[in-house]
């Protein structure tokens, strides 16, 4: 890529191998609980540790506003997304609620929101306020591209220096499924028809107007699909820069990631086209009922973790998510051993 990225280690093929073994030792018949040993054997090979630790995590919601906004595209007005702003840092909204349940460091960082916001409880990063209307003009520039992924990146400094042990990026931005939408349809080449929902509730004439404003804006900005740089900045948000640049900080920093829905897997991609030695670092939280969620996975080729119709965003879907890998991480330190507890092992021989 053309920013300086941080460098991304394999994930510990020893250590993983060594977990796997263990798994076996434990007292269930081999295999028993399914997909949460290869998530145990997943984490760790990324941490590099036989007991691998999650706790405590971090959420990170990145909020930023879309030119795009202007064309009707969303159920909500542009100024929504520094209400929900104030929201998050009143503590009312879904995230909030979430990450109290499992004792996260919960921060919201102002990538390029377009109105006033509240004094106190925000991280100032602001690139720019708003993108420009992608269905006029490109979105940004590829230097404040560059500079929103840089955003990205210090707030997963942050996260590690404060002794965080998985990450999870969430995000805030009226209109930021037309965006994503726009991202995938340009990254993977599927047709727009296949990939647009209802976002924040729009349907009928309005669904139909805000993919008819997708498919001009692809025409219009004709992103090389093979420049993923490029492609954000003709297409995308702020705040799914900041994402992807969180993604690619924190996985050199070895920490697990547990991605978020619909826009937050289209910066994984992103983010994964970028720097693909990311992708082993990415673990998906949940499938959102946007229709685009489904594309952008097989494109990752990810199998999440729950399936429970969510198309919230703010990294909703990833916390609810969490308690999974806090079990599992509690089942290879807490699980007695055939031998340990006495229990005659022959079958799982």
């Amino acid at each position: 890529m053309n920013d300086p990225s941080p460098s991304i280690a394999a994930p510990d093929a020893a250590c993983a191998e060594r977990v796997g073994r263990y798994l076996d030792t434990l007292t269930k018949p081999p295999g028993s609980l399914g997909r949460l040993e290869d998530l145990a054997v997943t984490l760790a090979g990324l941490t590099g540790e036989d007991f691998p630790g999650v706790t405590p995590p971090a959420v990170v919601v990145f909020a930023a506003d879309h030119g795009v906004a202007e064309e009707g595209v969303s159920a909500f007005p542009q100024a929504v997304t520094a209400q929900m702003v104030a929201n998050f840092v009143a503590g009312g909204a879904a995230i909030n609620v979430f990450s109290r349940r499992i004792g996260a460091r919960l921060e919201v960082v102002d990538v390029g929101v377009a109105s006033e916001l509240p004094a106190h409880g925000i991280v100032r990063d602001r690139v720019r306020p708003g993108t420009a209307n992608l269905a006029r003009e490109d979105a940004m520039s590829r230097d404040e591209a560059l500079a929103a992924i840089a955003v990205g990146r210090r707030a997963a400094r942050r996260v590690q220096a404060a002794g965080c042990r998985c990450l999870i990026a969430g995000e805030m931005g009226i209109a930021n499924t037309t965006a994503s939408s726009a991202m995938l349809a340009a990254l993977t080449g599927a047709p727009v028809s296949e990939l647009v929902g209802a976002g924040t509730g729009v349907a009928g004439d309005t669904l139909a107007h805000k993919r008819a404003v997708i498919e001009a804006a692809l025409l219009e900005r004709a992103p090389d699909r093979d420049d993923p740089l490029e492609v954000l900045a003709r297409l995308g948000g702020l705040e799914i820069a900041a994402m992807a640049g969180a993604f690619l900080e924190a996985a050199s920093h070895r920490l697990p990631i547990l991605v978020d829905g619909f826009i937050a897997t289209v910066a994984a991609l992103t983010a994964c086209r970028l720097e693909p030695a990311l992708r082993p670092y990415l673990i998906f939280g949940h499938r959102s009922h946007e229709p685009g969620h489904r594309l952008a996975l097989e494109a990752l080729g990810a199998e999440p973790l729950l399936d429970l119709a969510l198309r919230l965003g703010e990294g909703s879907g990833a916390v609810l998510a969490f308690p999974l890998l806090e079990a599992t991480t509690a089942m290879l330190a807490e699980m007695a051993t055939f031998a340990t507890a006495g229990v005659d092992d022959r079958e799982a021989r």
